[in-house]
């Protein structure tokens, strides 16, 4: 009975979305027809109204999901209906959105069209906040597909979007959410025709399931961000910095701090610092214990304990710690499955490297990005130019960020980057984009271009001949080209009557149609003017060939028939 009971939920999500994708695609039309000045207001007040709603939908998101903190939630809602839309709010994404006159260009914005928009467990209302956002800021209309286990928090937010959008000139169908949600009916979203592109976030499965759908995709995987330390560092400033940034909402986002590589001149200091801000160093003992609880074996982290505190995650491993600790520590000597604790961990739970200088430190935070976080995010605490360039030029990491806390630099919180919730991770991270994705990266863009140079006419060679002039031709009878109108009609309407079709073709007024032509049989001087399929196969069954020209008109149907059977002859009649 459950095994019907999964089936029968299967087919009413794909049955859902299949319904969700073409309703956003009818909505599609009337919103790409909407002004700059229309689409403005309505993304204006569906960020109003989410900023409105922040606290009720974060304190839902925790009471749900059980993952996070309430309070730092709350600023996520807020970063997306606040700095999210004050970024958003003044790029244009209608009609001309930049002239070159140099070049002599006029681009044009065109929206991408149905977005598809897989919305995580770990930041269900602010991921659907700002999904939503930059969908209708670029004219597309969007199906939000939740995360089973946030479905609700993110139906909740989704509606308070819906209804704002709507009352601020939204077409109906501009924003919709699954409320029956399966993988299958996922994945049937994905799919669907109507859809044009994917906003995937989420595991790593769901990400290469995005990526596989045939369509244009946006997927974001893991982090597991490290931290380096650089001798020349403010000790102080950059402990304090990572442990804002584990703890944050207790470390769901993937560009949280997931390891602190320190140099071996300046990790005494280090190790005082982070004890000053709450952490607990764990023992060997205590290391393997938290390893066999927190990391599966498949080398994920245990959903159980995913954003959960660290006294919390300790009394799970069956260690006491004080009730102040914020951050757990595992000092470890390498990265790989050998050190369960050198994952990404989406809890506050930081493993711990130590390196003679940053060379050794960079080598080590390249290992760790190879293990779950290519291309994602790191961090280097230094005041030291040319060691912050050289991480730079070297990390295979496309957000580096500088004497910040990973998880709010990355996101454009505490740096210049572009506000989003969905970090490209590039060609290392297998994605299509290396940006924080925009409204731009759901737009298609048009071009006019006038021409700008002529194109002058290669000069014309003459090489002296040596052969014999020929003799003149006889002049040749040119006949003219194409078919009369009321012929080709005819024939074309002689052709539909096979197929069942008996309306005439055209509003021509009848005439009286020309006596048909003798089929031209092989060796016969004139070329057909026109031939259907009816005509081909009835010259195989007669065992004849057609003799075509350059000015025959034959149907595609005929042309692969003929071709296939060998049954044309052709004549250059130009001689």
């Amino acid at each position: 009975m459950a095994d019907v009971a999964a089936s029968d939920r299967d087919l009413a999500s794909i049955h859902e979305a299949r319904t969700l994708a073409r309703r956003a695609k009818q909505a599609q039309a009337a919103l790409a027809e909407l002004s700059q000045e229309e689409i403005d207001a309505i993304v204006d007040a569906m960020a109003a109204a989410a900023t409105e709603h922040a606290e009720a939908t974060a304190r839902h998101a925790v009471e749900e999901t059980g993952y996070g903190v309430v309070a730092d939630k709350i600023q996520k809602n807020l970063f997306a209906s606040r700095e999210v839309h004050r970024f958003i709010r003044p790029l244009k994404t209608v009609g001309v959105i930049r002239r070159d006159e140099a070049r002599k260009l006029i681009e044009i914005a065109e929206p991408f069209g149905v977005v598809a928009a897989v919305v995580p467990s770990t930041n269900p209302t602010s991921t659907t906040i700002y999904k939503a956002l930059i969908a209708v800021k670029a004219r597309c209309a969007i199906v939000l597909s939740p995360h089973p286990a946030a479905a609700g928090c993110i139906t909740r937010i989704a509606n308070v979007l819906i209804e704002a959008a709507g009352k601020a000139g939204a077409p109906e169908g501009a924003i919709n959410v699954m409320q029956t949600v399966t993988l299958e009916g996922t994945q049937e979203l994905m799919r669907h025709r109507d859809v044009a592109v994917i906003l995937a976030t989420g595991g790593l499965g769901l990400v290469r399931s995005a990526y596989s759908a045939g369509k244009p995709a946006y997927g974001v995987g893991p982090g597991n961000a490290p931290a380096y330390i650089e001798r020349t560092a403010d000790v102080a400033k950059a402990v304090r910095d990572i442990v804002t940034g584990k703890t944050f909402d207790n470390g769901v986002l993937c560009s949280s701090e997931n390891s602190v590589v320190t140099d071996a001149a300046i990790v005494d200091q280090v190790r005082r610092a982070f004890s000053a801000n709450g952490a607990y160093f764990l023992s060997a003992a205590e290391i393997d214990a938290v390893g066999r609880e927190l990391v599966s074996p498949q080398r994920l982290p245990n959903p159980k304990l995913v954003g959960k505190s660290a006294p919390q995650i300790a009394a799970a491993a069956g260690i006491d710690v004080p009730p102040e600790t914020r951050v757990l520590i595992a000092e470890l000597a390498g990265v790989g499955r050998e050190h369960p604790l050198s994952i990404e961990k989406l809890c506050p739970v930081l493993s711990f490297y130590v390196v003679k200088d940053w060379r050794e430190g960079c080598d080590r935070c390249k290992q760790i990005l190879r293990y779950g976080g290519m291309g994602h995010t790191m961090s280097i605490h230094s005041n030291n130019d040319e060691v912050i360039l050289e991480f730079g030029l070297k990390k295979p990491a496309f957000r580096i960020v500088v004497n910040t806390p990973t998880t709010h630099g990355s996101i454009g919180l505490t740096t210049g980057l572009n506000p989003a919730m969905t970090l490209g991770c590039g060609g290392y991270g297998g994605n299509i984009t290396s940006d924080n994705i925009s409204p731009l990266h759901l737009l298609n863009v048009k071009r006019l271009a006038y021409e700008v140079k002529s194109v002058q006419p290669a000069a014309a060679t003459t090489a002296p001949s040596t052969e014999t002039p020929a003799l003149p031709r006889a002049p040749v009878s040119i006949r003219p080209t194409g078919l009369a109108a009321d012929a080709l009609t005819h024939r074309i309407d002689q052709f539909l009557s096979t197929r069942g079709v008996r309306a005439p073709l055209s509003a021509l007024p009848p005439s009286p149609a020309p006596p048909p032509s003798p089929p031209a049989a092989e060796g016969a001087a004139g070329a057909a003017e026109f031939v259907c399929e009816e005509d081909v196969r009835l010259a195989h069954q007669e065992g004849r060939r057609i003799r075509i020209d350059d000015d025959t008109i034959v149907t595609p149907s005929a042309r692969d028939y003929g071709a296939a059977h060998d049954l044309f002859i052709h004549s250059d009649w130009r001689g």
